[in-house]
């Protein structure tokens, strides 16, 4: 396996690169608050599955056995261990593949554990918030989230919180719920001004409806029966911090979302209680909520959950009030990125939600699919080329593009490797290493902000998605992992996956480093040069940074043969200089260049200017 990687490396990069393609030394602290957000490098992760550095938080301070207290090693549903000391014992080898920006998912307090009888999991991933004002016990405490901060800060690395406005942990029921299956009861069947329906009793008399955003109007809304009869069990009636939580007359109580129309944002998402985002006392609690955790342990970016089940009313006072927030902290490159799901290679809900919403950025999820259907040859470069030409549609255009999170796969879809593996039809060990290469090349040096997600850097491959993409960095006891073969090498997931000699993890270095050092990988407008449209093949795609003048000259091949062709360049390239990869030793002719690739190869070259 070795000597394949070696021919990998070696096929694909300049014997400069391949020298730099070793673990990316610990960069010196720099000023994080002022690096701009399309410099950053991201790693998200799970701390659940990451790293166990205190295994006496591993039930969460609870008695009892795993169905009160989560947590079973041997469960893929259930807590493992990872937490927040493991987390901050880890950091220099996040750092040493280039990383700048660690996203992870929430760290508040969860209900331990939920859902029916027989088919229970717990709050490990972080999504059943109680408590939004304390960190997890399972992960640690507060001082130990702000040691975690401090250290990543001291490194010169930013930090990422994921947080959840759409809804809190399963605790509200509903009288009605089992007999109805909590199917979901639309506003104009079940309108707030009567009980159960249009024919019951009058309630809630003045409430002038949820698109009068006053607080008075909603103050009129102390009736919750208008589709469901609202039930909480006695020890759950003030779990929720802060108290305002318990309210359920600020929960929309209409029962389970079908994922369209107006059940998107008024239902319930797969049982979590809905909040109702309209009502001014929920936006002014949760721009409190999160503005103390910027104040208190000085963060400097958000991914939001569920941003699309959330009403846009809601974003438009909320992103303000938390880069104001910011800003009032010394942090003037706050990243908000909203999650908006889809599985489409297409810029075009993400970006009406972000014009509705006024939501300066979302995770890429066109990105996502365009990479692996193209790098798994299931369908032509045309694909990513086409994606690319809609940065135009996205509020403040193409520069807006520049500071989207993109991603391969994560733990709500899978990764990135299984998805090539199915798609492509091959289990060549060889081949489908060289294609997740060749996607991490793309995520890299195509425009926005490159997001690995953990354990990717270590031949992951996922069986599925949720559940089955959340494997353990640490040694695993989950028998449904452990039995995968992962990318790269002879490891399992029951052995600890910190290899920072990991072809992967090289790799990961190197790209963070060659995107260092290029403001055009960085922030350059893309130009589309040529694509293959009938089959795997060339992508060309030059980058060019303005305000620096640079030019990059980016081709990928996403097919099983190598490949030589004449690509258009810039007018203005005079030389070529390369930065990764096979590179021409000049132009072809002005405006030209000759370019080769091997099977799966990729290559970036400066276009260099005399001016």
């Amino acid at each position: 396996m070795r000597d394949f990687l070696t021919v990998i490396l070696g096929l694909c990069w300049s014997g400069a690169a391949l020298a730099s393609a070793a673990p990316v030394p610990a960069h010196e602290p720099v000023n994080a608050p002022e690096r701009q957000l399309e410099d950053e490098v991201i790693y998200f992760v799970l701390p659940d599955r990451f790293e166990n550095g205190d295994p006496r938080n591993d039930r969460g301070g609870l008695k009892g056995g795993p169905l009160v207290h989560g947590f079973d090693p041997a469960h893929k549903g259930f807590y493992h261990g990872g937490d927040l000391k493991g987390l901050t014992a880890r950091l220099d080898y996040i750092q040493g593949m280039g990383v700048t920006a660690i996203w992870f998912a929430p760290i508040f307090k969860n209900k331990p554990v939920q859902g029916p009888a027989g088919d229970e999991s717990a709050g490990y991933h972080g999504y059943w918030v109680t408590d939004f004002t304390s960190v997890d016990p399972h992960f640690g405490t507060n001082a130990e989230f702000k040691a975690f901060v401090e250290a990543a800060h001291a490194r010169g690395m930013k930090v990422y919180m994921d947080i959840i406005t759409n809804h809190t942990a399963d605790v509200i029921d509903y009288a009605e719920g089992e007999a109805t299956g909590y199917a979901y009861r639309s506003k104009g069947e079940y309108p707030y001004s009567r009980r159960g329906g249009p024919d019951g009793a009058v309630i809630n008399p003045g409430f002038a409806g949820d698109d009068v955003a006053a607080a008075e109007n909603w103050a009129k809304l102390t009736d919750p029966t208008w589709a469901y009869t609202p039930v909480v069990r006695s020890e759950e009636r003030t779990v929720k911090v802060p108290a305002w939580l318990n309210d359920v007359t600020l929960y929309h109580n209409r029962g389970n979302s079908h994922w369209i129309g107006e059940s998107s944002v008024y239902g319930d998402f797969s049982g979590l209680d809905d909040l109702a985002t309209e009502n001014p006392r929920v936006v002014d609690g949760m721009i409190a909520i999160f503005g103390a955790w910027i104040d208190t342990y000085k963060i400097d970016g958000f991914r939001i959950d569920t941003a699309k089940h959330v009403n846009p009313e809601f974003w438009q006072k909320f992103t303000p009030a938390m880069l104001d927030r910011a800003r009032s902290n010394g942090i003037n490159h706050f990243h908000i990125f909203g999650e908006i799901a889809y599985e489409e290679p297409t810029a075009t809900l993400a970006a009406q939600v972000m014009a509705e919403s006024g939501l300066p950025y979302a995770l890429d999820m066109g990105f996502a699919k365009a990479a692996q259907l193209v790098v798994s040859g299931k369908a032509s470069p045309r694909v990513m080329a086409e994606f690319l030409g809609q940065d135009a549609i996205y509020p403040g255009g193409a520069k807006t593009a520049l500071g989207l999170p993109t991603f391969l796969g994560n733990h709500d879809f899978g990764r990135f490797s299984m998805f090539v593996r199915q798609m492509s039809g091959s289990d060549d060990e060889e081949e489908l290493l060289s294609r997740v290469m060749l996607g991490h090349a793309m995520m890299f040096t195509l425009r926005g902000v490159p997001t690995v997600y953990y354990g990717d850097e270590q031949g992951f491959i996922s069986d599925g998605n949720d559940q089955l993409a959340r494997e353990n960095m640490f040694p695993s006891k989950v028998a449904v992992y452990n039995d995968n073969n992962l990318i790269g090498t002879d490891a399992t997931t029951a052995d600890s996956n910190f290899d920072t000699a990991h072809p992967l993890y090289r790799l990961i270095g190197a790209l963070a480093e060659a995107r260092a050092a290029s403001p055009a990988l960085r922030r350059g407008l893309t130009s589309v040069r040529a694509f293959d449209h009938d089959g795997p093949g060339l992508l060309a795609v030059e980058r060019h940074d303005p305000a620096t003048g640079e030019r990059v000259l980016l081709v990928y091949n996403t097919g099983a043969t190598g490949i030589s062709r004449n690509v258009e360049v810039s007018y203005s390239a005079v030389r070529v200089a390369p930065l990764l990869g096979q590179c021409p030793a000049e132009l072809a002719a002005p405006g030209v260049a000759r370019v080769t690739l091997p099977p799966f190869g990729f290559a970036a070259c400066i276009l260099e200017t005399d001016h």
